[in-house]
């Protein structure tokens, strides 16, 4: 049994009847796996889990998701159908797992309900990608997300990538690309599409990081990566270039 037939089936054995469909997205949906992409799953129930289903959910995830190239990590967002249907932001969700979080919860903590702007996008990407891995085609189970909302969303986590920029440089070069692409064109499009859309729009100067993010995420795991000085350097002028895209896209749409 794959990753994504393990961890559809931990979500069927939690809970049960309540489960209305779970549904792949991201980099599997949008244009293929690269080495290090997550195996995204949006799994969508009636109504919201117990204490127990949280623990037994989060047990089981530690163990199916990884950090290997023979083990993807699994990133799970379940959300009760009626917090998302009819569509509402910012919206809820029931419980999310991802790998940044491991640590968080092997300390003890559990997933609990709470507004996930994100959802907006996820959302979006299910939809777009019609892949179910069980249950009703997602266009029967979800709401489409307004363009608005969509916006929102994708400024909505700037900030929190700003801070991870010197720790997590390819992803978040690429997130920002993708978040200017997304303003500008109303699609997501796979990481690497969204680095050749900004690329052909970036001055030269602040092209080269950019394309080394865009080679990292096709060829290699984030521990394998490398960055020279000389790149290092030219990150921080990229970044408040696009953001400066960004900010006069949100301002236009406002």
């Amino acid at each position: 049994m794959d990753q994504l037939e393990r961890a559809v089936e931990l979500v069927r054995d939690t809970v049960g009847p309540d489960l209305v469909g779970a549904y792949l997205h991201g980099s599997a949906v949008l244009g293929g796996l690269t080495p290090a992409s997550d195996l995204d799953v949006l799994a969508v129930i009636r109504g919201s889990l117990g204490d127990r289903q949280r623990r037994s959910l989060l047990e089981g995830l530690l163990e199916i998701s990884g950090l290997t190239p023979a083990v993807r990590p699994v990133e799970l967002t379940v959300v009760v159908q009626s917090e998302v249907r009819p569509w509402r932001f910012p919206p809820m969700g029931d419980f999310l797992y991802g790998e940044w979080l491991r640590e968080e919860f092997r300390a003890g903590g559990i997933p609990q309900p709470g507004p996930i702007p994100d959802l907006a996008l996820v959302i979006t990407m299910v939809l777009a990608g019609d892949r179910p891995l069980t249950g009703p085609r997602p266009a029967e189970v979800l709401a489409p997300v307004p363009h608005s909302d969509l916006v929102r969303a994708s400024v909505a986590g700037i900030p929190e990538l700003l801070a991870e920029v010197d720790e997590d440089t390819r992803n978040v070069l690429l997130t920002l690309a993708r978040i200017w692409t997304t303003l500008a064109t109303g699609e997501i499009k796979p990481k690497d599409a969204a680095a050749d859309w900004a690329l052909a729009r970036l001055p030269p100067q602040h092209r080269p990081v950019l394309e080394h993010a865009r080679h990292l995420y096709l060829t290699c795991h984030y521990q394998d990566e490398t960055w020279s000085d000389e790149l290092k350097s030219q990150v921080r002028p990229h970044v408040e270039y696009v953001l400066t895209q960004i900010d006069s896209l949100r301002r236009g749409q406002e």
